[in-house]
C-alpha cells in the first residue's frame, strides 16, 4: 500500500503594476471589471481615485500603484478594477483596485511561497502575506485586509453615502 502526502494549493489572481507581479487570494476576489468611468470625490486620499457605480452600489476605486508610492495608472486597453473584499474591524468592505493588467488565476502549493522578506524596522511590508515563486519570478502576495488602515476604510464608507441634507 502506498502512502500519499497532501499538498496544500492556494488560488491566486494575478496581476500587473508597473513591471511587478503581484497576486490576490482569490478568495478575496469577487470578479473582474474592464476599466470604467470613475467618478472623483473631493478631498479623499490621492490614490482614492473615485467611485463606480456597480449594479446600484456604489465601489470606491483605489489605485494600487499610487498606494505603494508609483506612478499614476494610466488607463490602457488592459486597464481593469479588481472587485475585491476588504475586512477591517469585523466588517466587510467591498472595494475596487485599478491593475495595469489582470494575468491569470494561479494555483501555488505551500512549499511555492516564501514569507514576507524583513526590510527592517521603519518599512511596512504585513500587507505582504508572501512571496510566490513562478520560475525564477516572484509574485508578491498582498494581505488585502492589511493595505489599508481602519481610518482610510472609514474614509471610504464616506466617499460612498449621499451628503445629509440641510437642516
Amino acid at each position: 500500500m502506498t502512502t500519499s502526502t497532501t499538498t496544500e494549493t492556494t488560488q491566486f489572481l494575478t496581476f500587473q503594476l508597473a513591471e511587478e507581479l503581484f497576486a490576490l487570494n482569490i478568495a478575496k476576489v469577487r470578479e473582474v471589471l474592464d476599466f470604467t468611468t470613475v467618478t472623483r470625490v473631493p478631498r479623499m486620499p490621492a490614490f482614492l481615485r473615485g467611485v463606480i457605480n456597480l449594479r446600484g452600489s456604489v465601489v470606491p476605486v483605489v489605485d494600487l500603484r499610487r498606494k505603494f508610492g508609483m506612478k499614476e495608472t494610466e488607463q490602457t486597453v488592459n486597464t481593469c478594477i479588481i472587485i475585491t473584499e476588504v475586512a477591517v474591524n469585523g466588517d466587510a468592505t467591498v472595494l475596487g483596485c485599478l491593475a495595469d493588467s489582470v494575468q491569470e488565476v494561479l494555483d501555488l502549493e505551500s512549499g511555492q511561497i516564501s514569507p514576507p522578506p524583513k526590510i527592517g524596522t521603519k518599512l511596512r511590508t504585513d500587507f505582504i502575506a508572501g512571496m510566490g515563486r513562478r520560475g525564477e519570478r516572484f509574485i508578491m502576495i498582498l494581505d488585502i485586509d492589511k493595505i489599508f488602515s481602519a481610518e482610510e476604510l472609514t474614509a471610504f464608507d464616506v466617499a460612498g453615502q449621499e451628503p445629509a441634507a440641510a437642516a
